[in-house]
C-alpha cells in the first residue's frame, strides 16, 4: 500500500526533506503496523537531516524518532500489542511517515488519560529526562542541577521532574519569554544567557559551591562555562550538542577543575531492553496523568510542511514541544 512520508535523499539543509509517497507492505514476524496520529519534532532529526550524525541506513532515510498512533495489524509472535491498541514509541527511526512498520517491542500502550498528540510530543523527551534525572545522576532532596535550554522540551519536562525530586533547580535560556515560560514549569532561578554570565550567576546562587550537575545538550557554546559551574566531583553531562560538537579538549582539565566526571549518554542505550523502556515509560505516562508534569505542545505543523518546522527549530523561534500531524 502506498502512504506518505518525508524523506532525505541527501543530507542538507530543511530544503533536502521531500514528501513523497513510499510502499510498505505487511509487518513480518515481530513486527507491527501502525497509524501515526502524531509525530515528535526533536534536534536529533535535525543532526540526521545535516548528516552530523551518519544514517543507520542507506539513503534515501525516513527521518522521525517518536510518534504515537493506533495499530493497524500484527505480525506473527506478536504479544506485546494488538489490533486496536493506542501505543507510542521512540524508536527506531522512521516516524515521518501516515503509517510505519515497526518492531513491536518497541510500542509502550498509551493510558486513556493521555492524549496521542501529547504522547507523541514526551517520549523521546520526557525518557529523555527520565534517564538523565533518575539514572544518569540520579536526582534527590537537596540537590542542585543547572540544566541548559530550560525552555525546550526536555527542559521544561526536566525542571518539573527534578523540582519533583526535590532538587534546588537552575536553568539556562535565550530569551526573558522562554526565562519566565521554564520559571512556570519548576525552575527555582533561570538565567537569560544572553543578558548575562551564566557562570557567575550560578557561582552566585550556589554561594560560590556551584552545582552538584550540569545537564548540557547545547555543546560547544556551554561546555567550558558548564565545566566552571560544578561543584568538586561534580559531574557533567553532555546529552545533545545543538549548537555544535564540544571541540577535542585535554582530559586532564577536569582533574584541574576539581576531579569532575564527564558522561556523554544517549537515550536508545538506556531504553535497549525492553522492561527498561517500559519502566521508563510508565513512569513518565504516571506523572503526567497525576499533573506533576504537564506536557505542553508549544507548536504544531502539518507533516507536509516540516521544513518549515526544521527552520523554526534551528533558529530556536520553537518552545516547549513540537509536533507534526499526518
Amino acid at each position: 500500500m502506498m502512504v506518505k512520508a518525508v524523506r532525505i535523499h541527501q543530507t542538507g539543509g530543511p530544503e533536502v526533506l521531500t514528501y513523497e509517497d513510499i510502499s510498505i507492505g505487511a509487518p513480518g514476524p515481530s513486527e507491527a503496523h501502525i497509524r501515526n496520529d502524531a509525530i515528535g519534532l526533536n534536534f536529533l532529526d535535525v543532526y540526521y537531516r545535516t548528516g552530523l550524525y551518519p544514517s543507520p541506513s542507506p539513503l534515501p532515510l525516513i527521518p522521525g524518532h517518536e510518534g504515537a498512533g493506533v495499530v493497524l495489524a500484527v505480525g506473527p509472535d506478536v504479544k506485546d500489542v494488538k489490533i486496536g491498541d493506542r501505543v507510542a514509541y521512540t524508536n527506531p527511526i522512521g516516524a515521518y511517515a501516515e503509517e510505519r512498520l515497526i518492531p513491536a517491542d518497541r510500542l509502550v500502550k498509551v493510558p486513556g488519560a493521555i492524549a496521542l498528540e501529547h504522547a507523541a510530543s514526551m517520549m523521546l523527551k520526557g525518557l529523555t529526562a527520565q534517564y538523565l534525572l533518575r539514572q544518569t545522576f540520579p536526582v534527590k532532596k537537596g540537590d542542585t542541577i543547572l540544566f541548559h535550554a530550560a525552555a525546550g522540551g526536555v527542559g521544561l519536562i526536566a525542571g518539573q521532574w527534578a523540582k519533583h525530586l526535590g532538587a534546588t533547580v537552575i536553568g539556562t535560556a535565550g530569551s526573558e519569554e522562554k526565562v519566565k515560560l521554564a520559571l512556570d514549569h519548576g525552575y527555582d532561578h533561570v538565567i537569560n544567557y544572553n543578558t548575562g554570565n551564566f557562570v557567575e550567576q550560578v557561582k552566585e546562587l550556589t554561594g560560590g559551591k556551584g552545582v552538584d550537575v550540569v545537564y548540557d545538550s547545547v555543546g560547544k557554546d556551554t561546555f567550558d562555562g558548564s565545566l566552571d559551574c560544578l561543584r568538586p566531583r561534580g559531574m557533567i553531562v553532555c546529552f545533545g550538542q545543538s549548537s555544535g560538537a564540544v571541540p577535542p579538549f585535554d582530559l586532564g582539565i577536569l582533574s584541574r577543575k576539581g576531579s569532575l566526571y564527564l558522561t556523554r549518554p544517549t537515550l536508545f542505550v538506556y531504553v535497549a531492553a525492553r522492561d527498561a523502556l517500559e519502566n521508563g515509560a510508565n513512569e513518565l505516562f504516571d506523572l503526567v496523568a497525576k499533573g506533576v508534569i504537564r506536557i505542553e505542545i508549544g507548536q504544531t505543523y502539518a507533516l507536509k510542511d516540516v521544513a518549515t518546522a526544521h527552520r523554526d527549530l534551528e533558529a530556536r523561534k520553537t518552545t516547549g514541544t513540537t509536533v507534526l500531524i499526518p
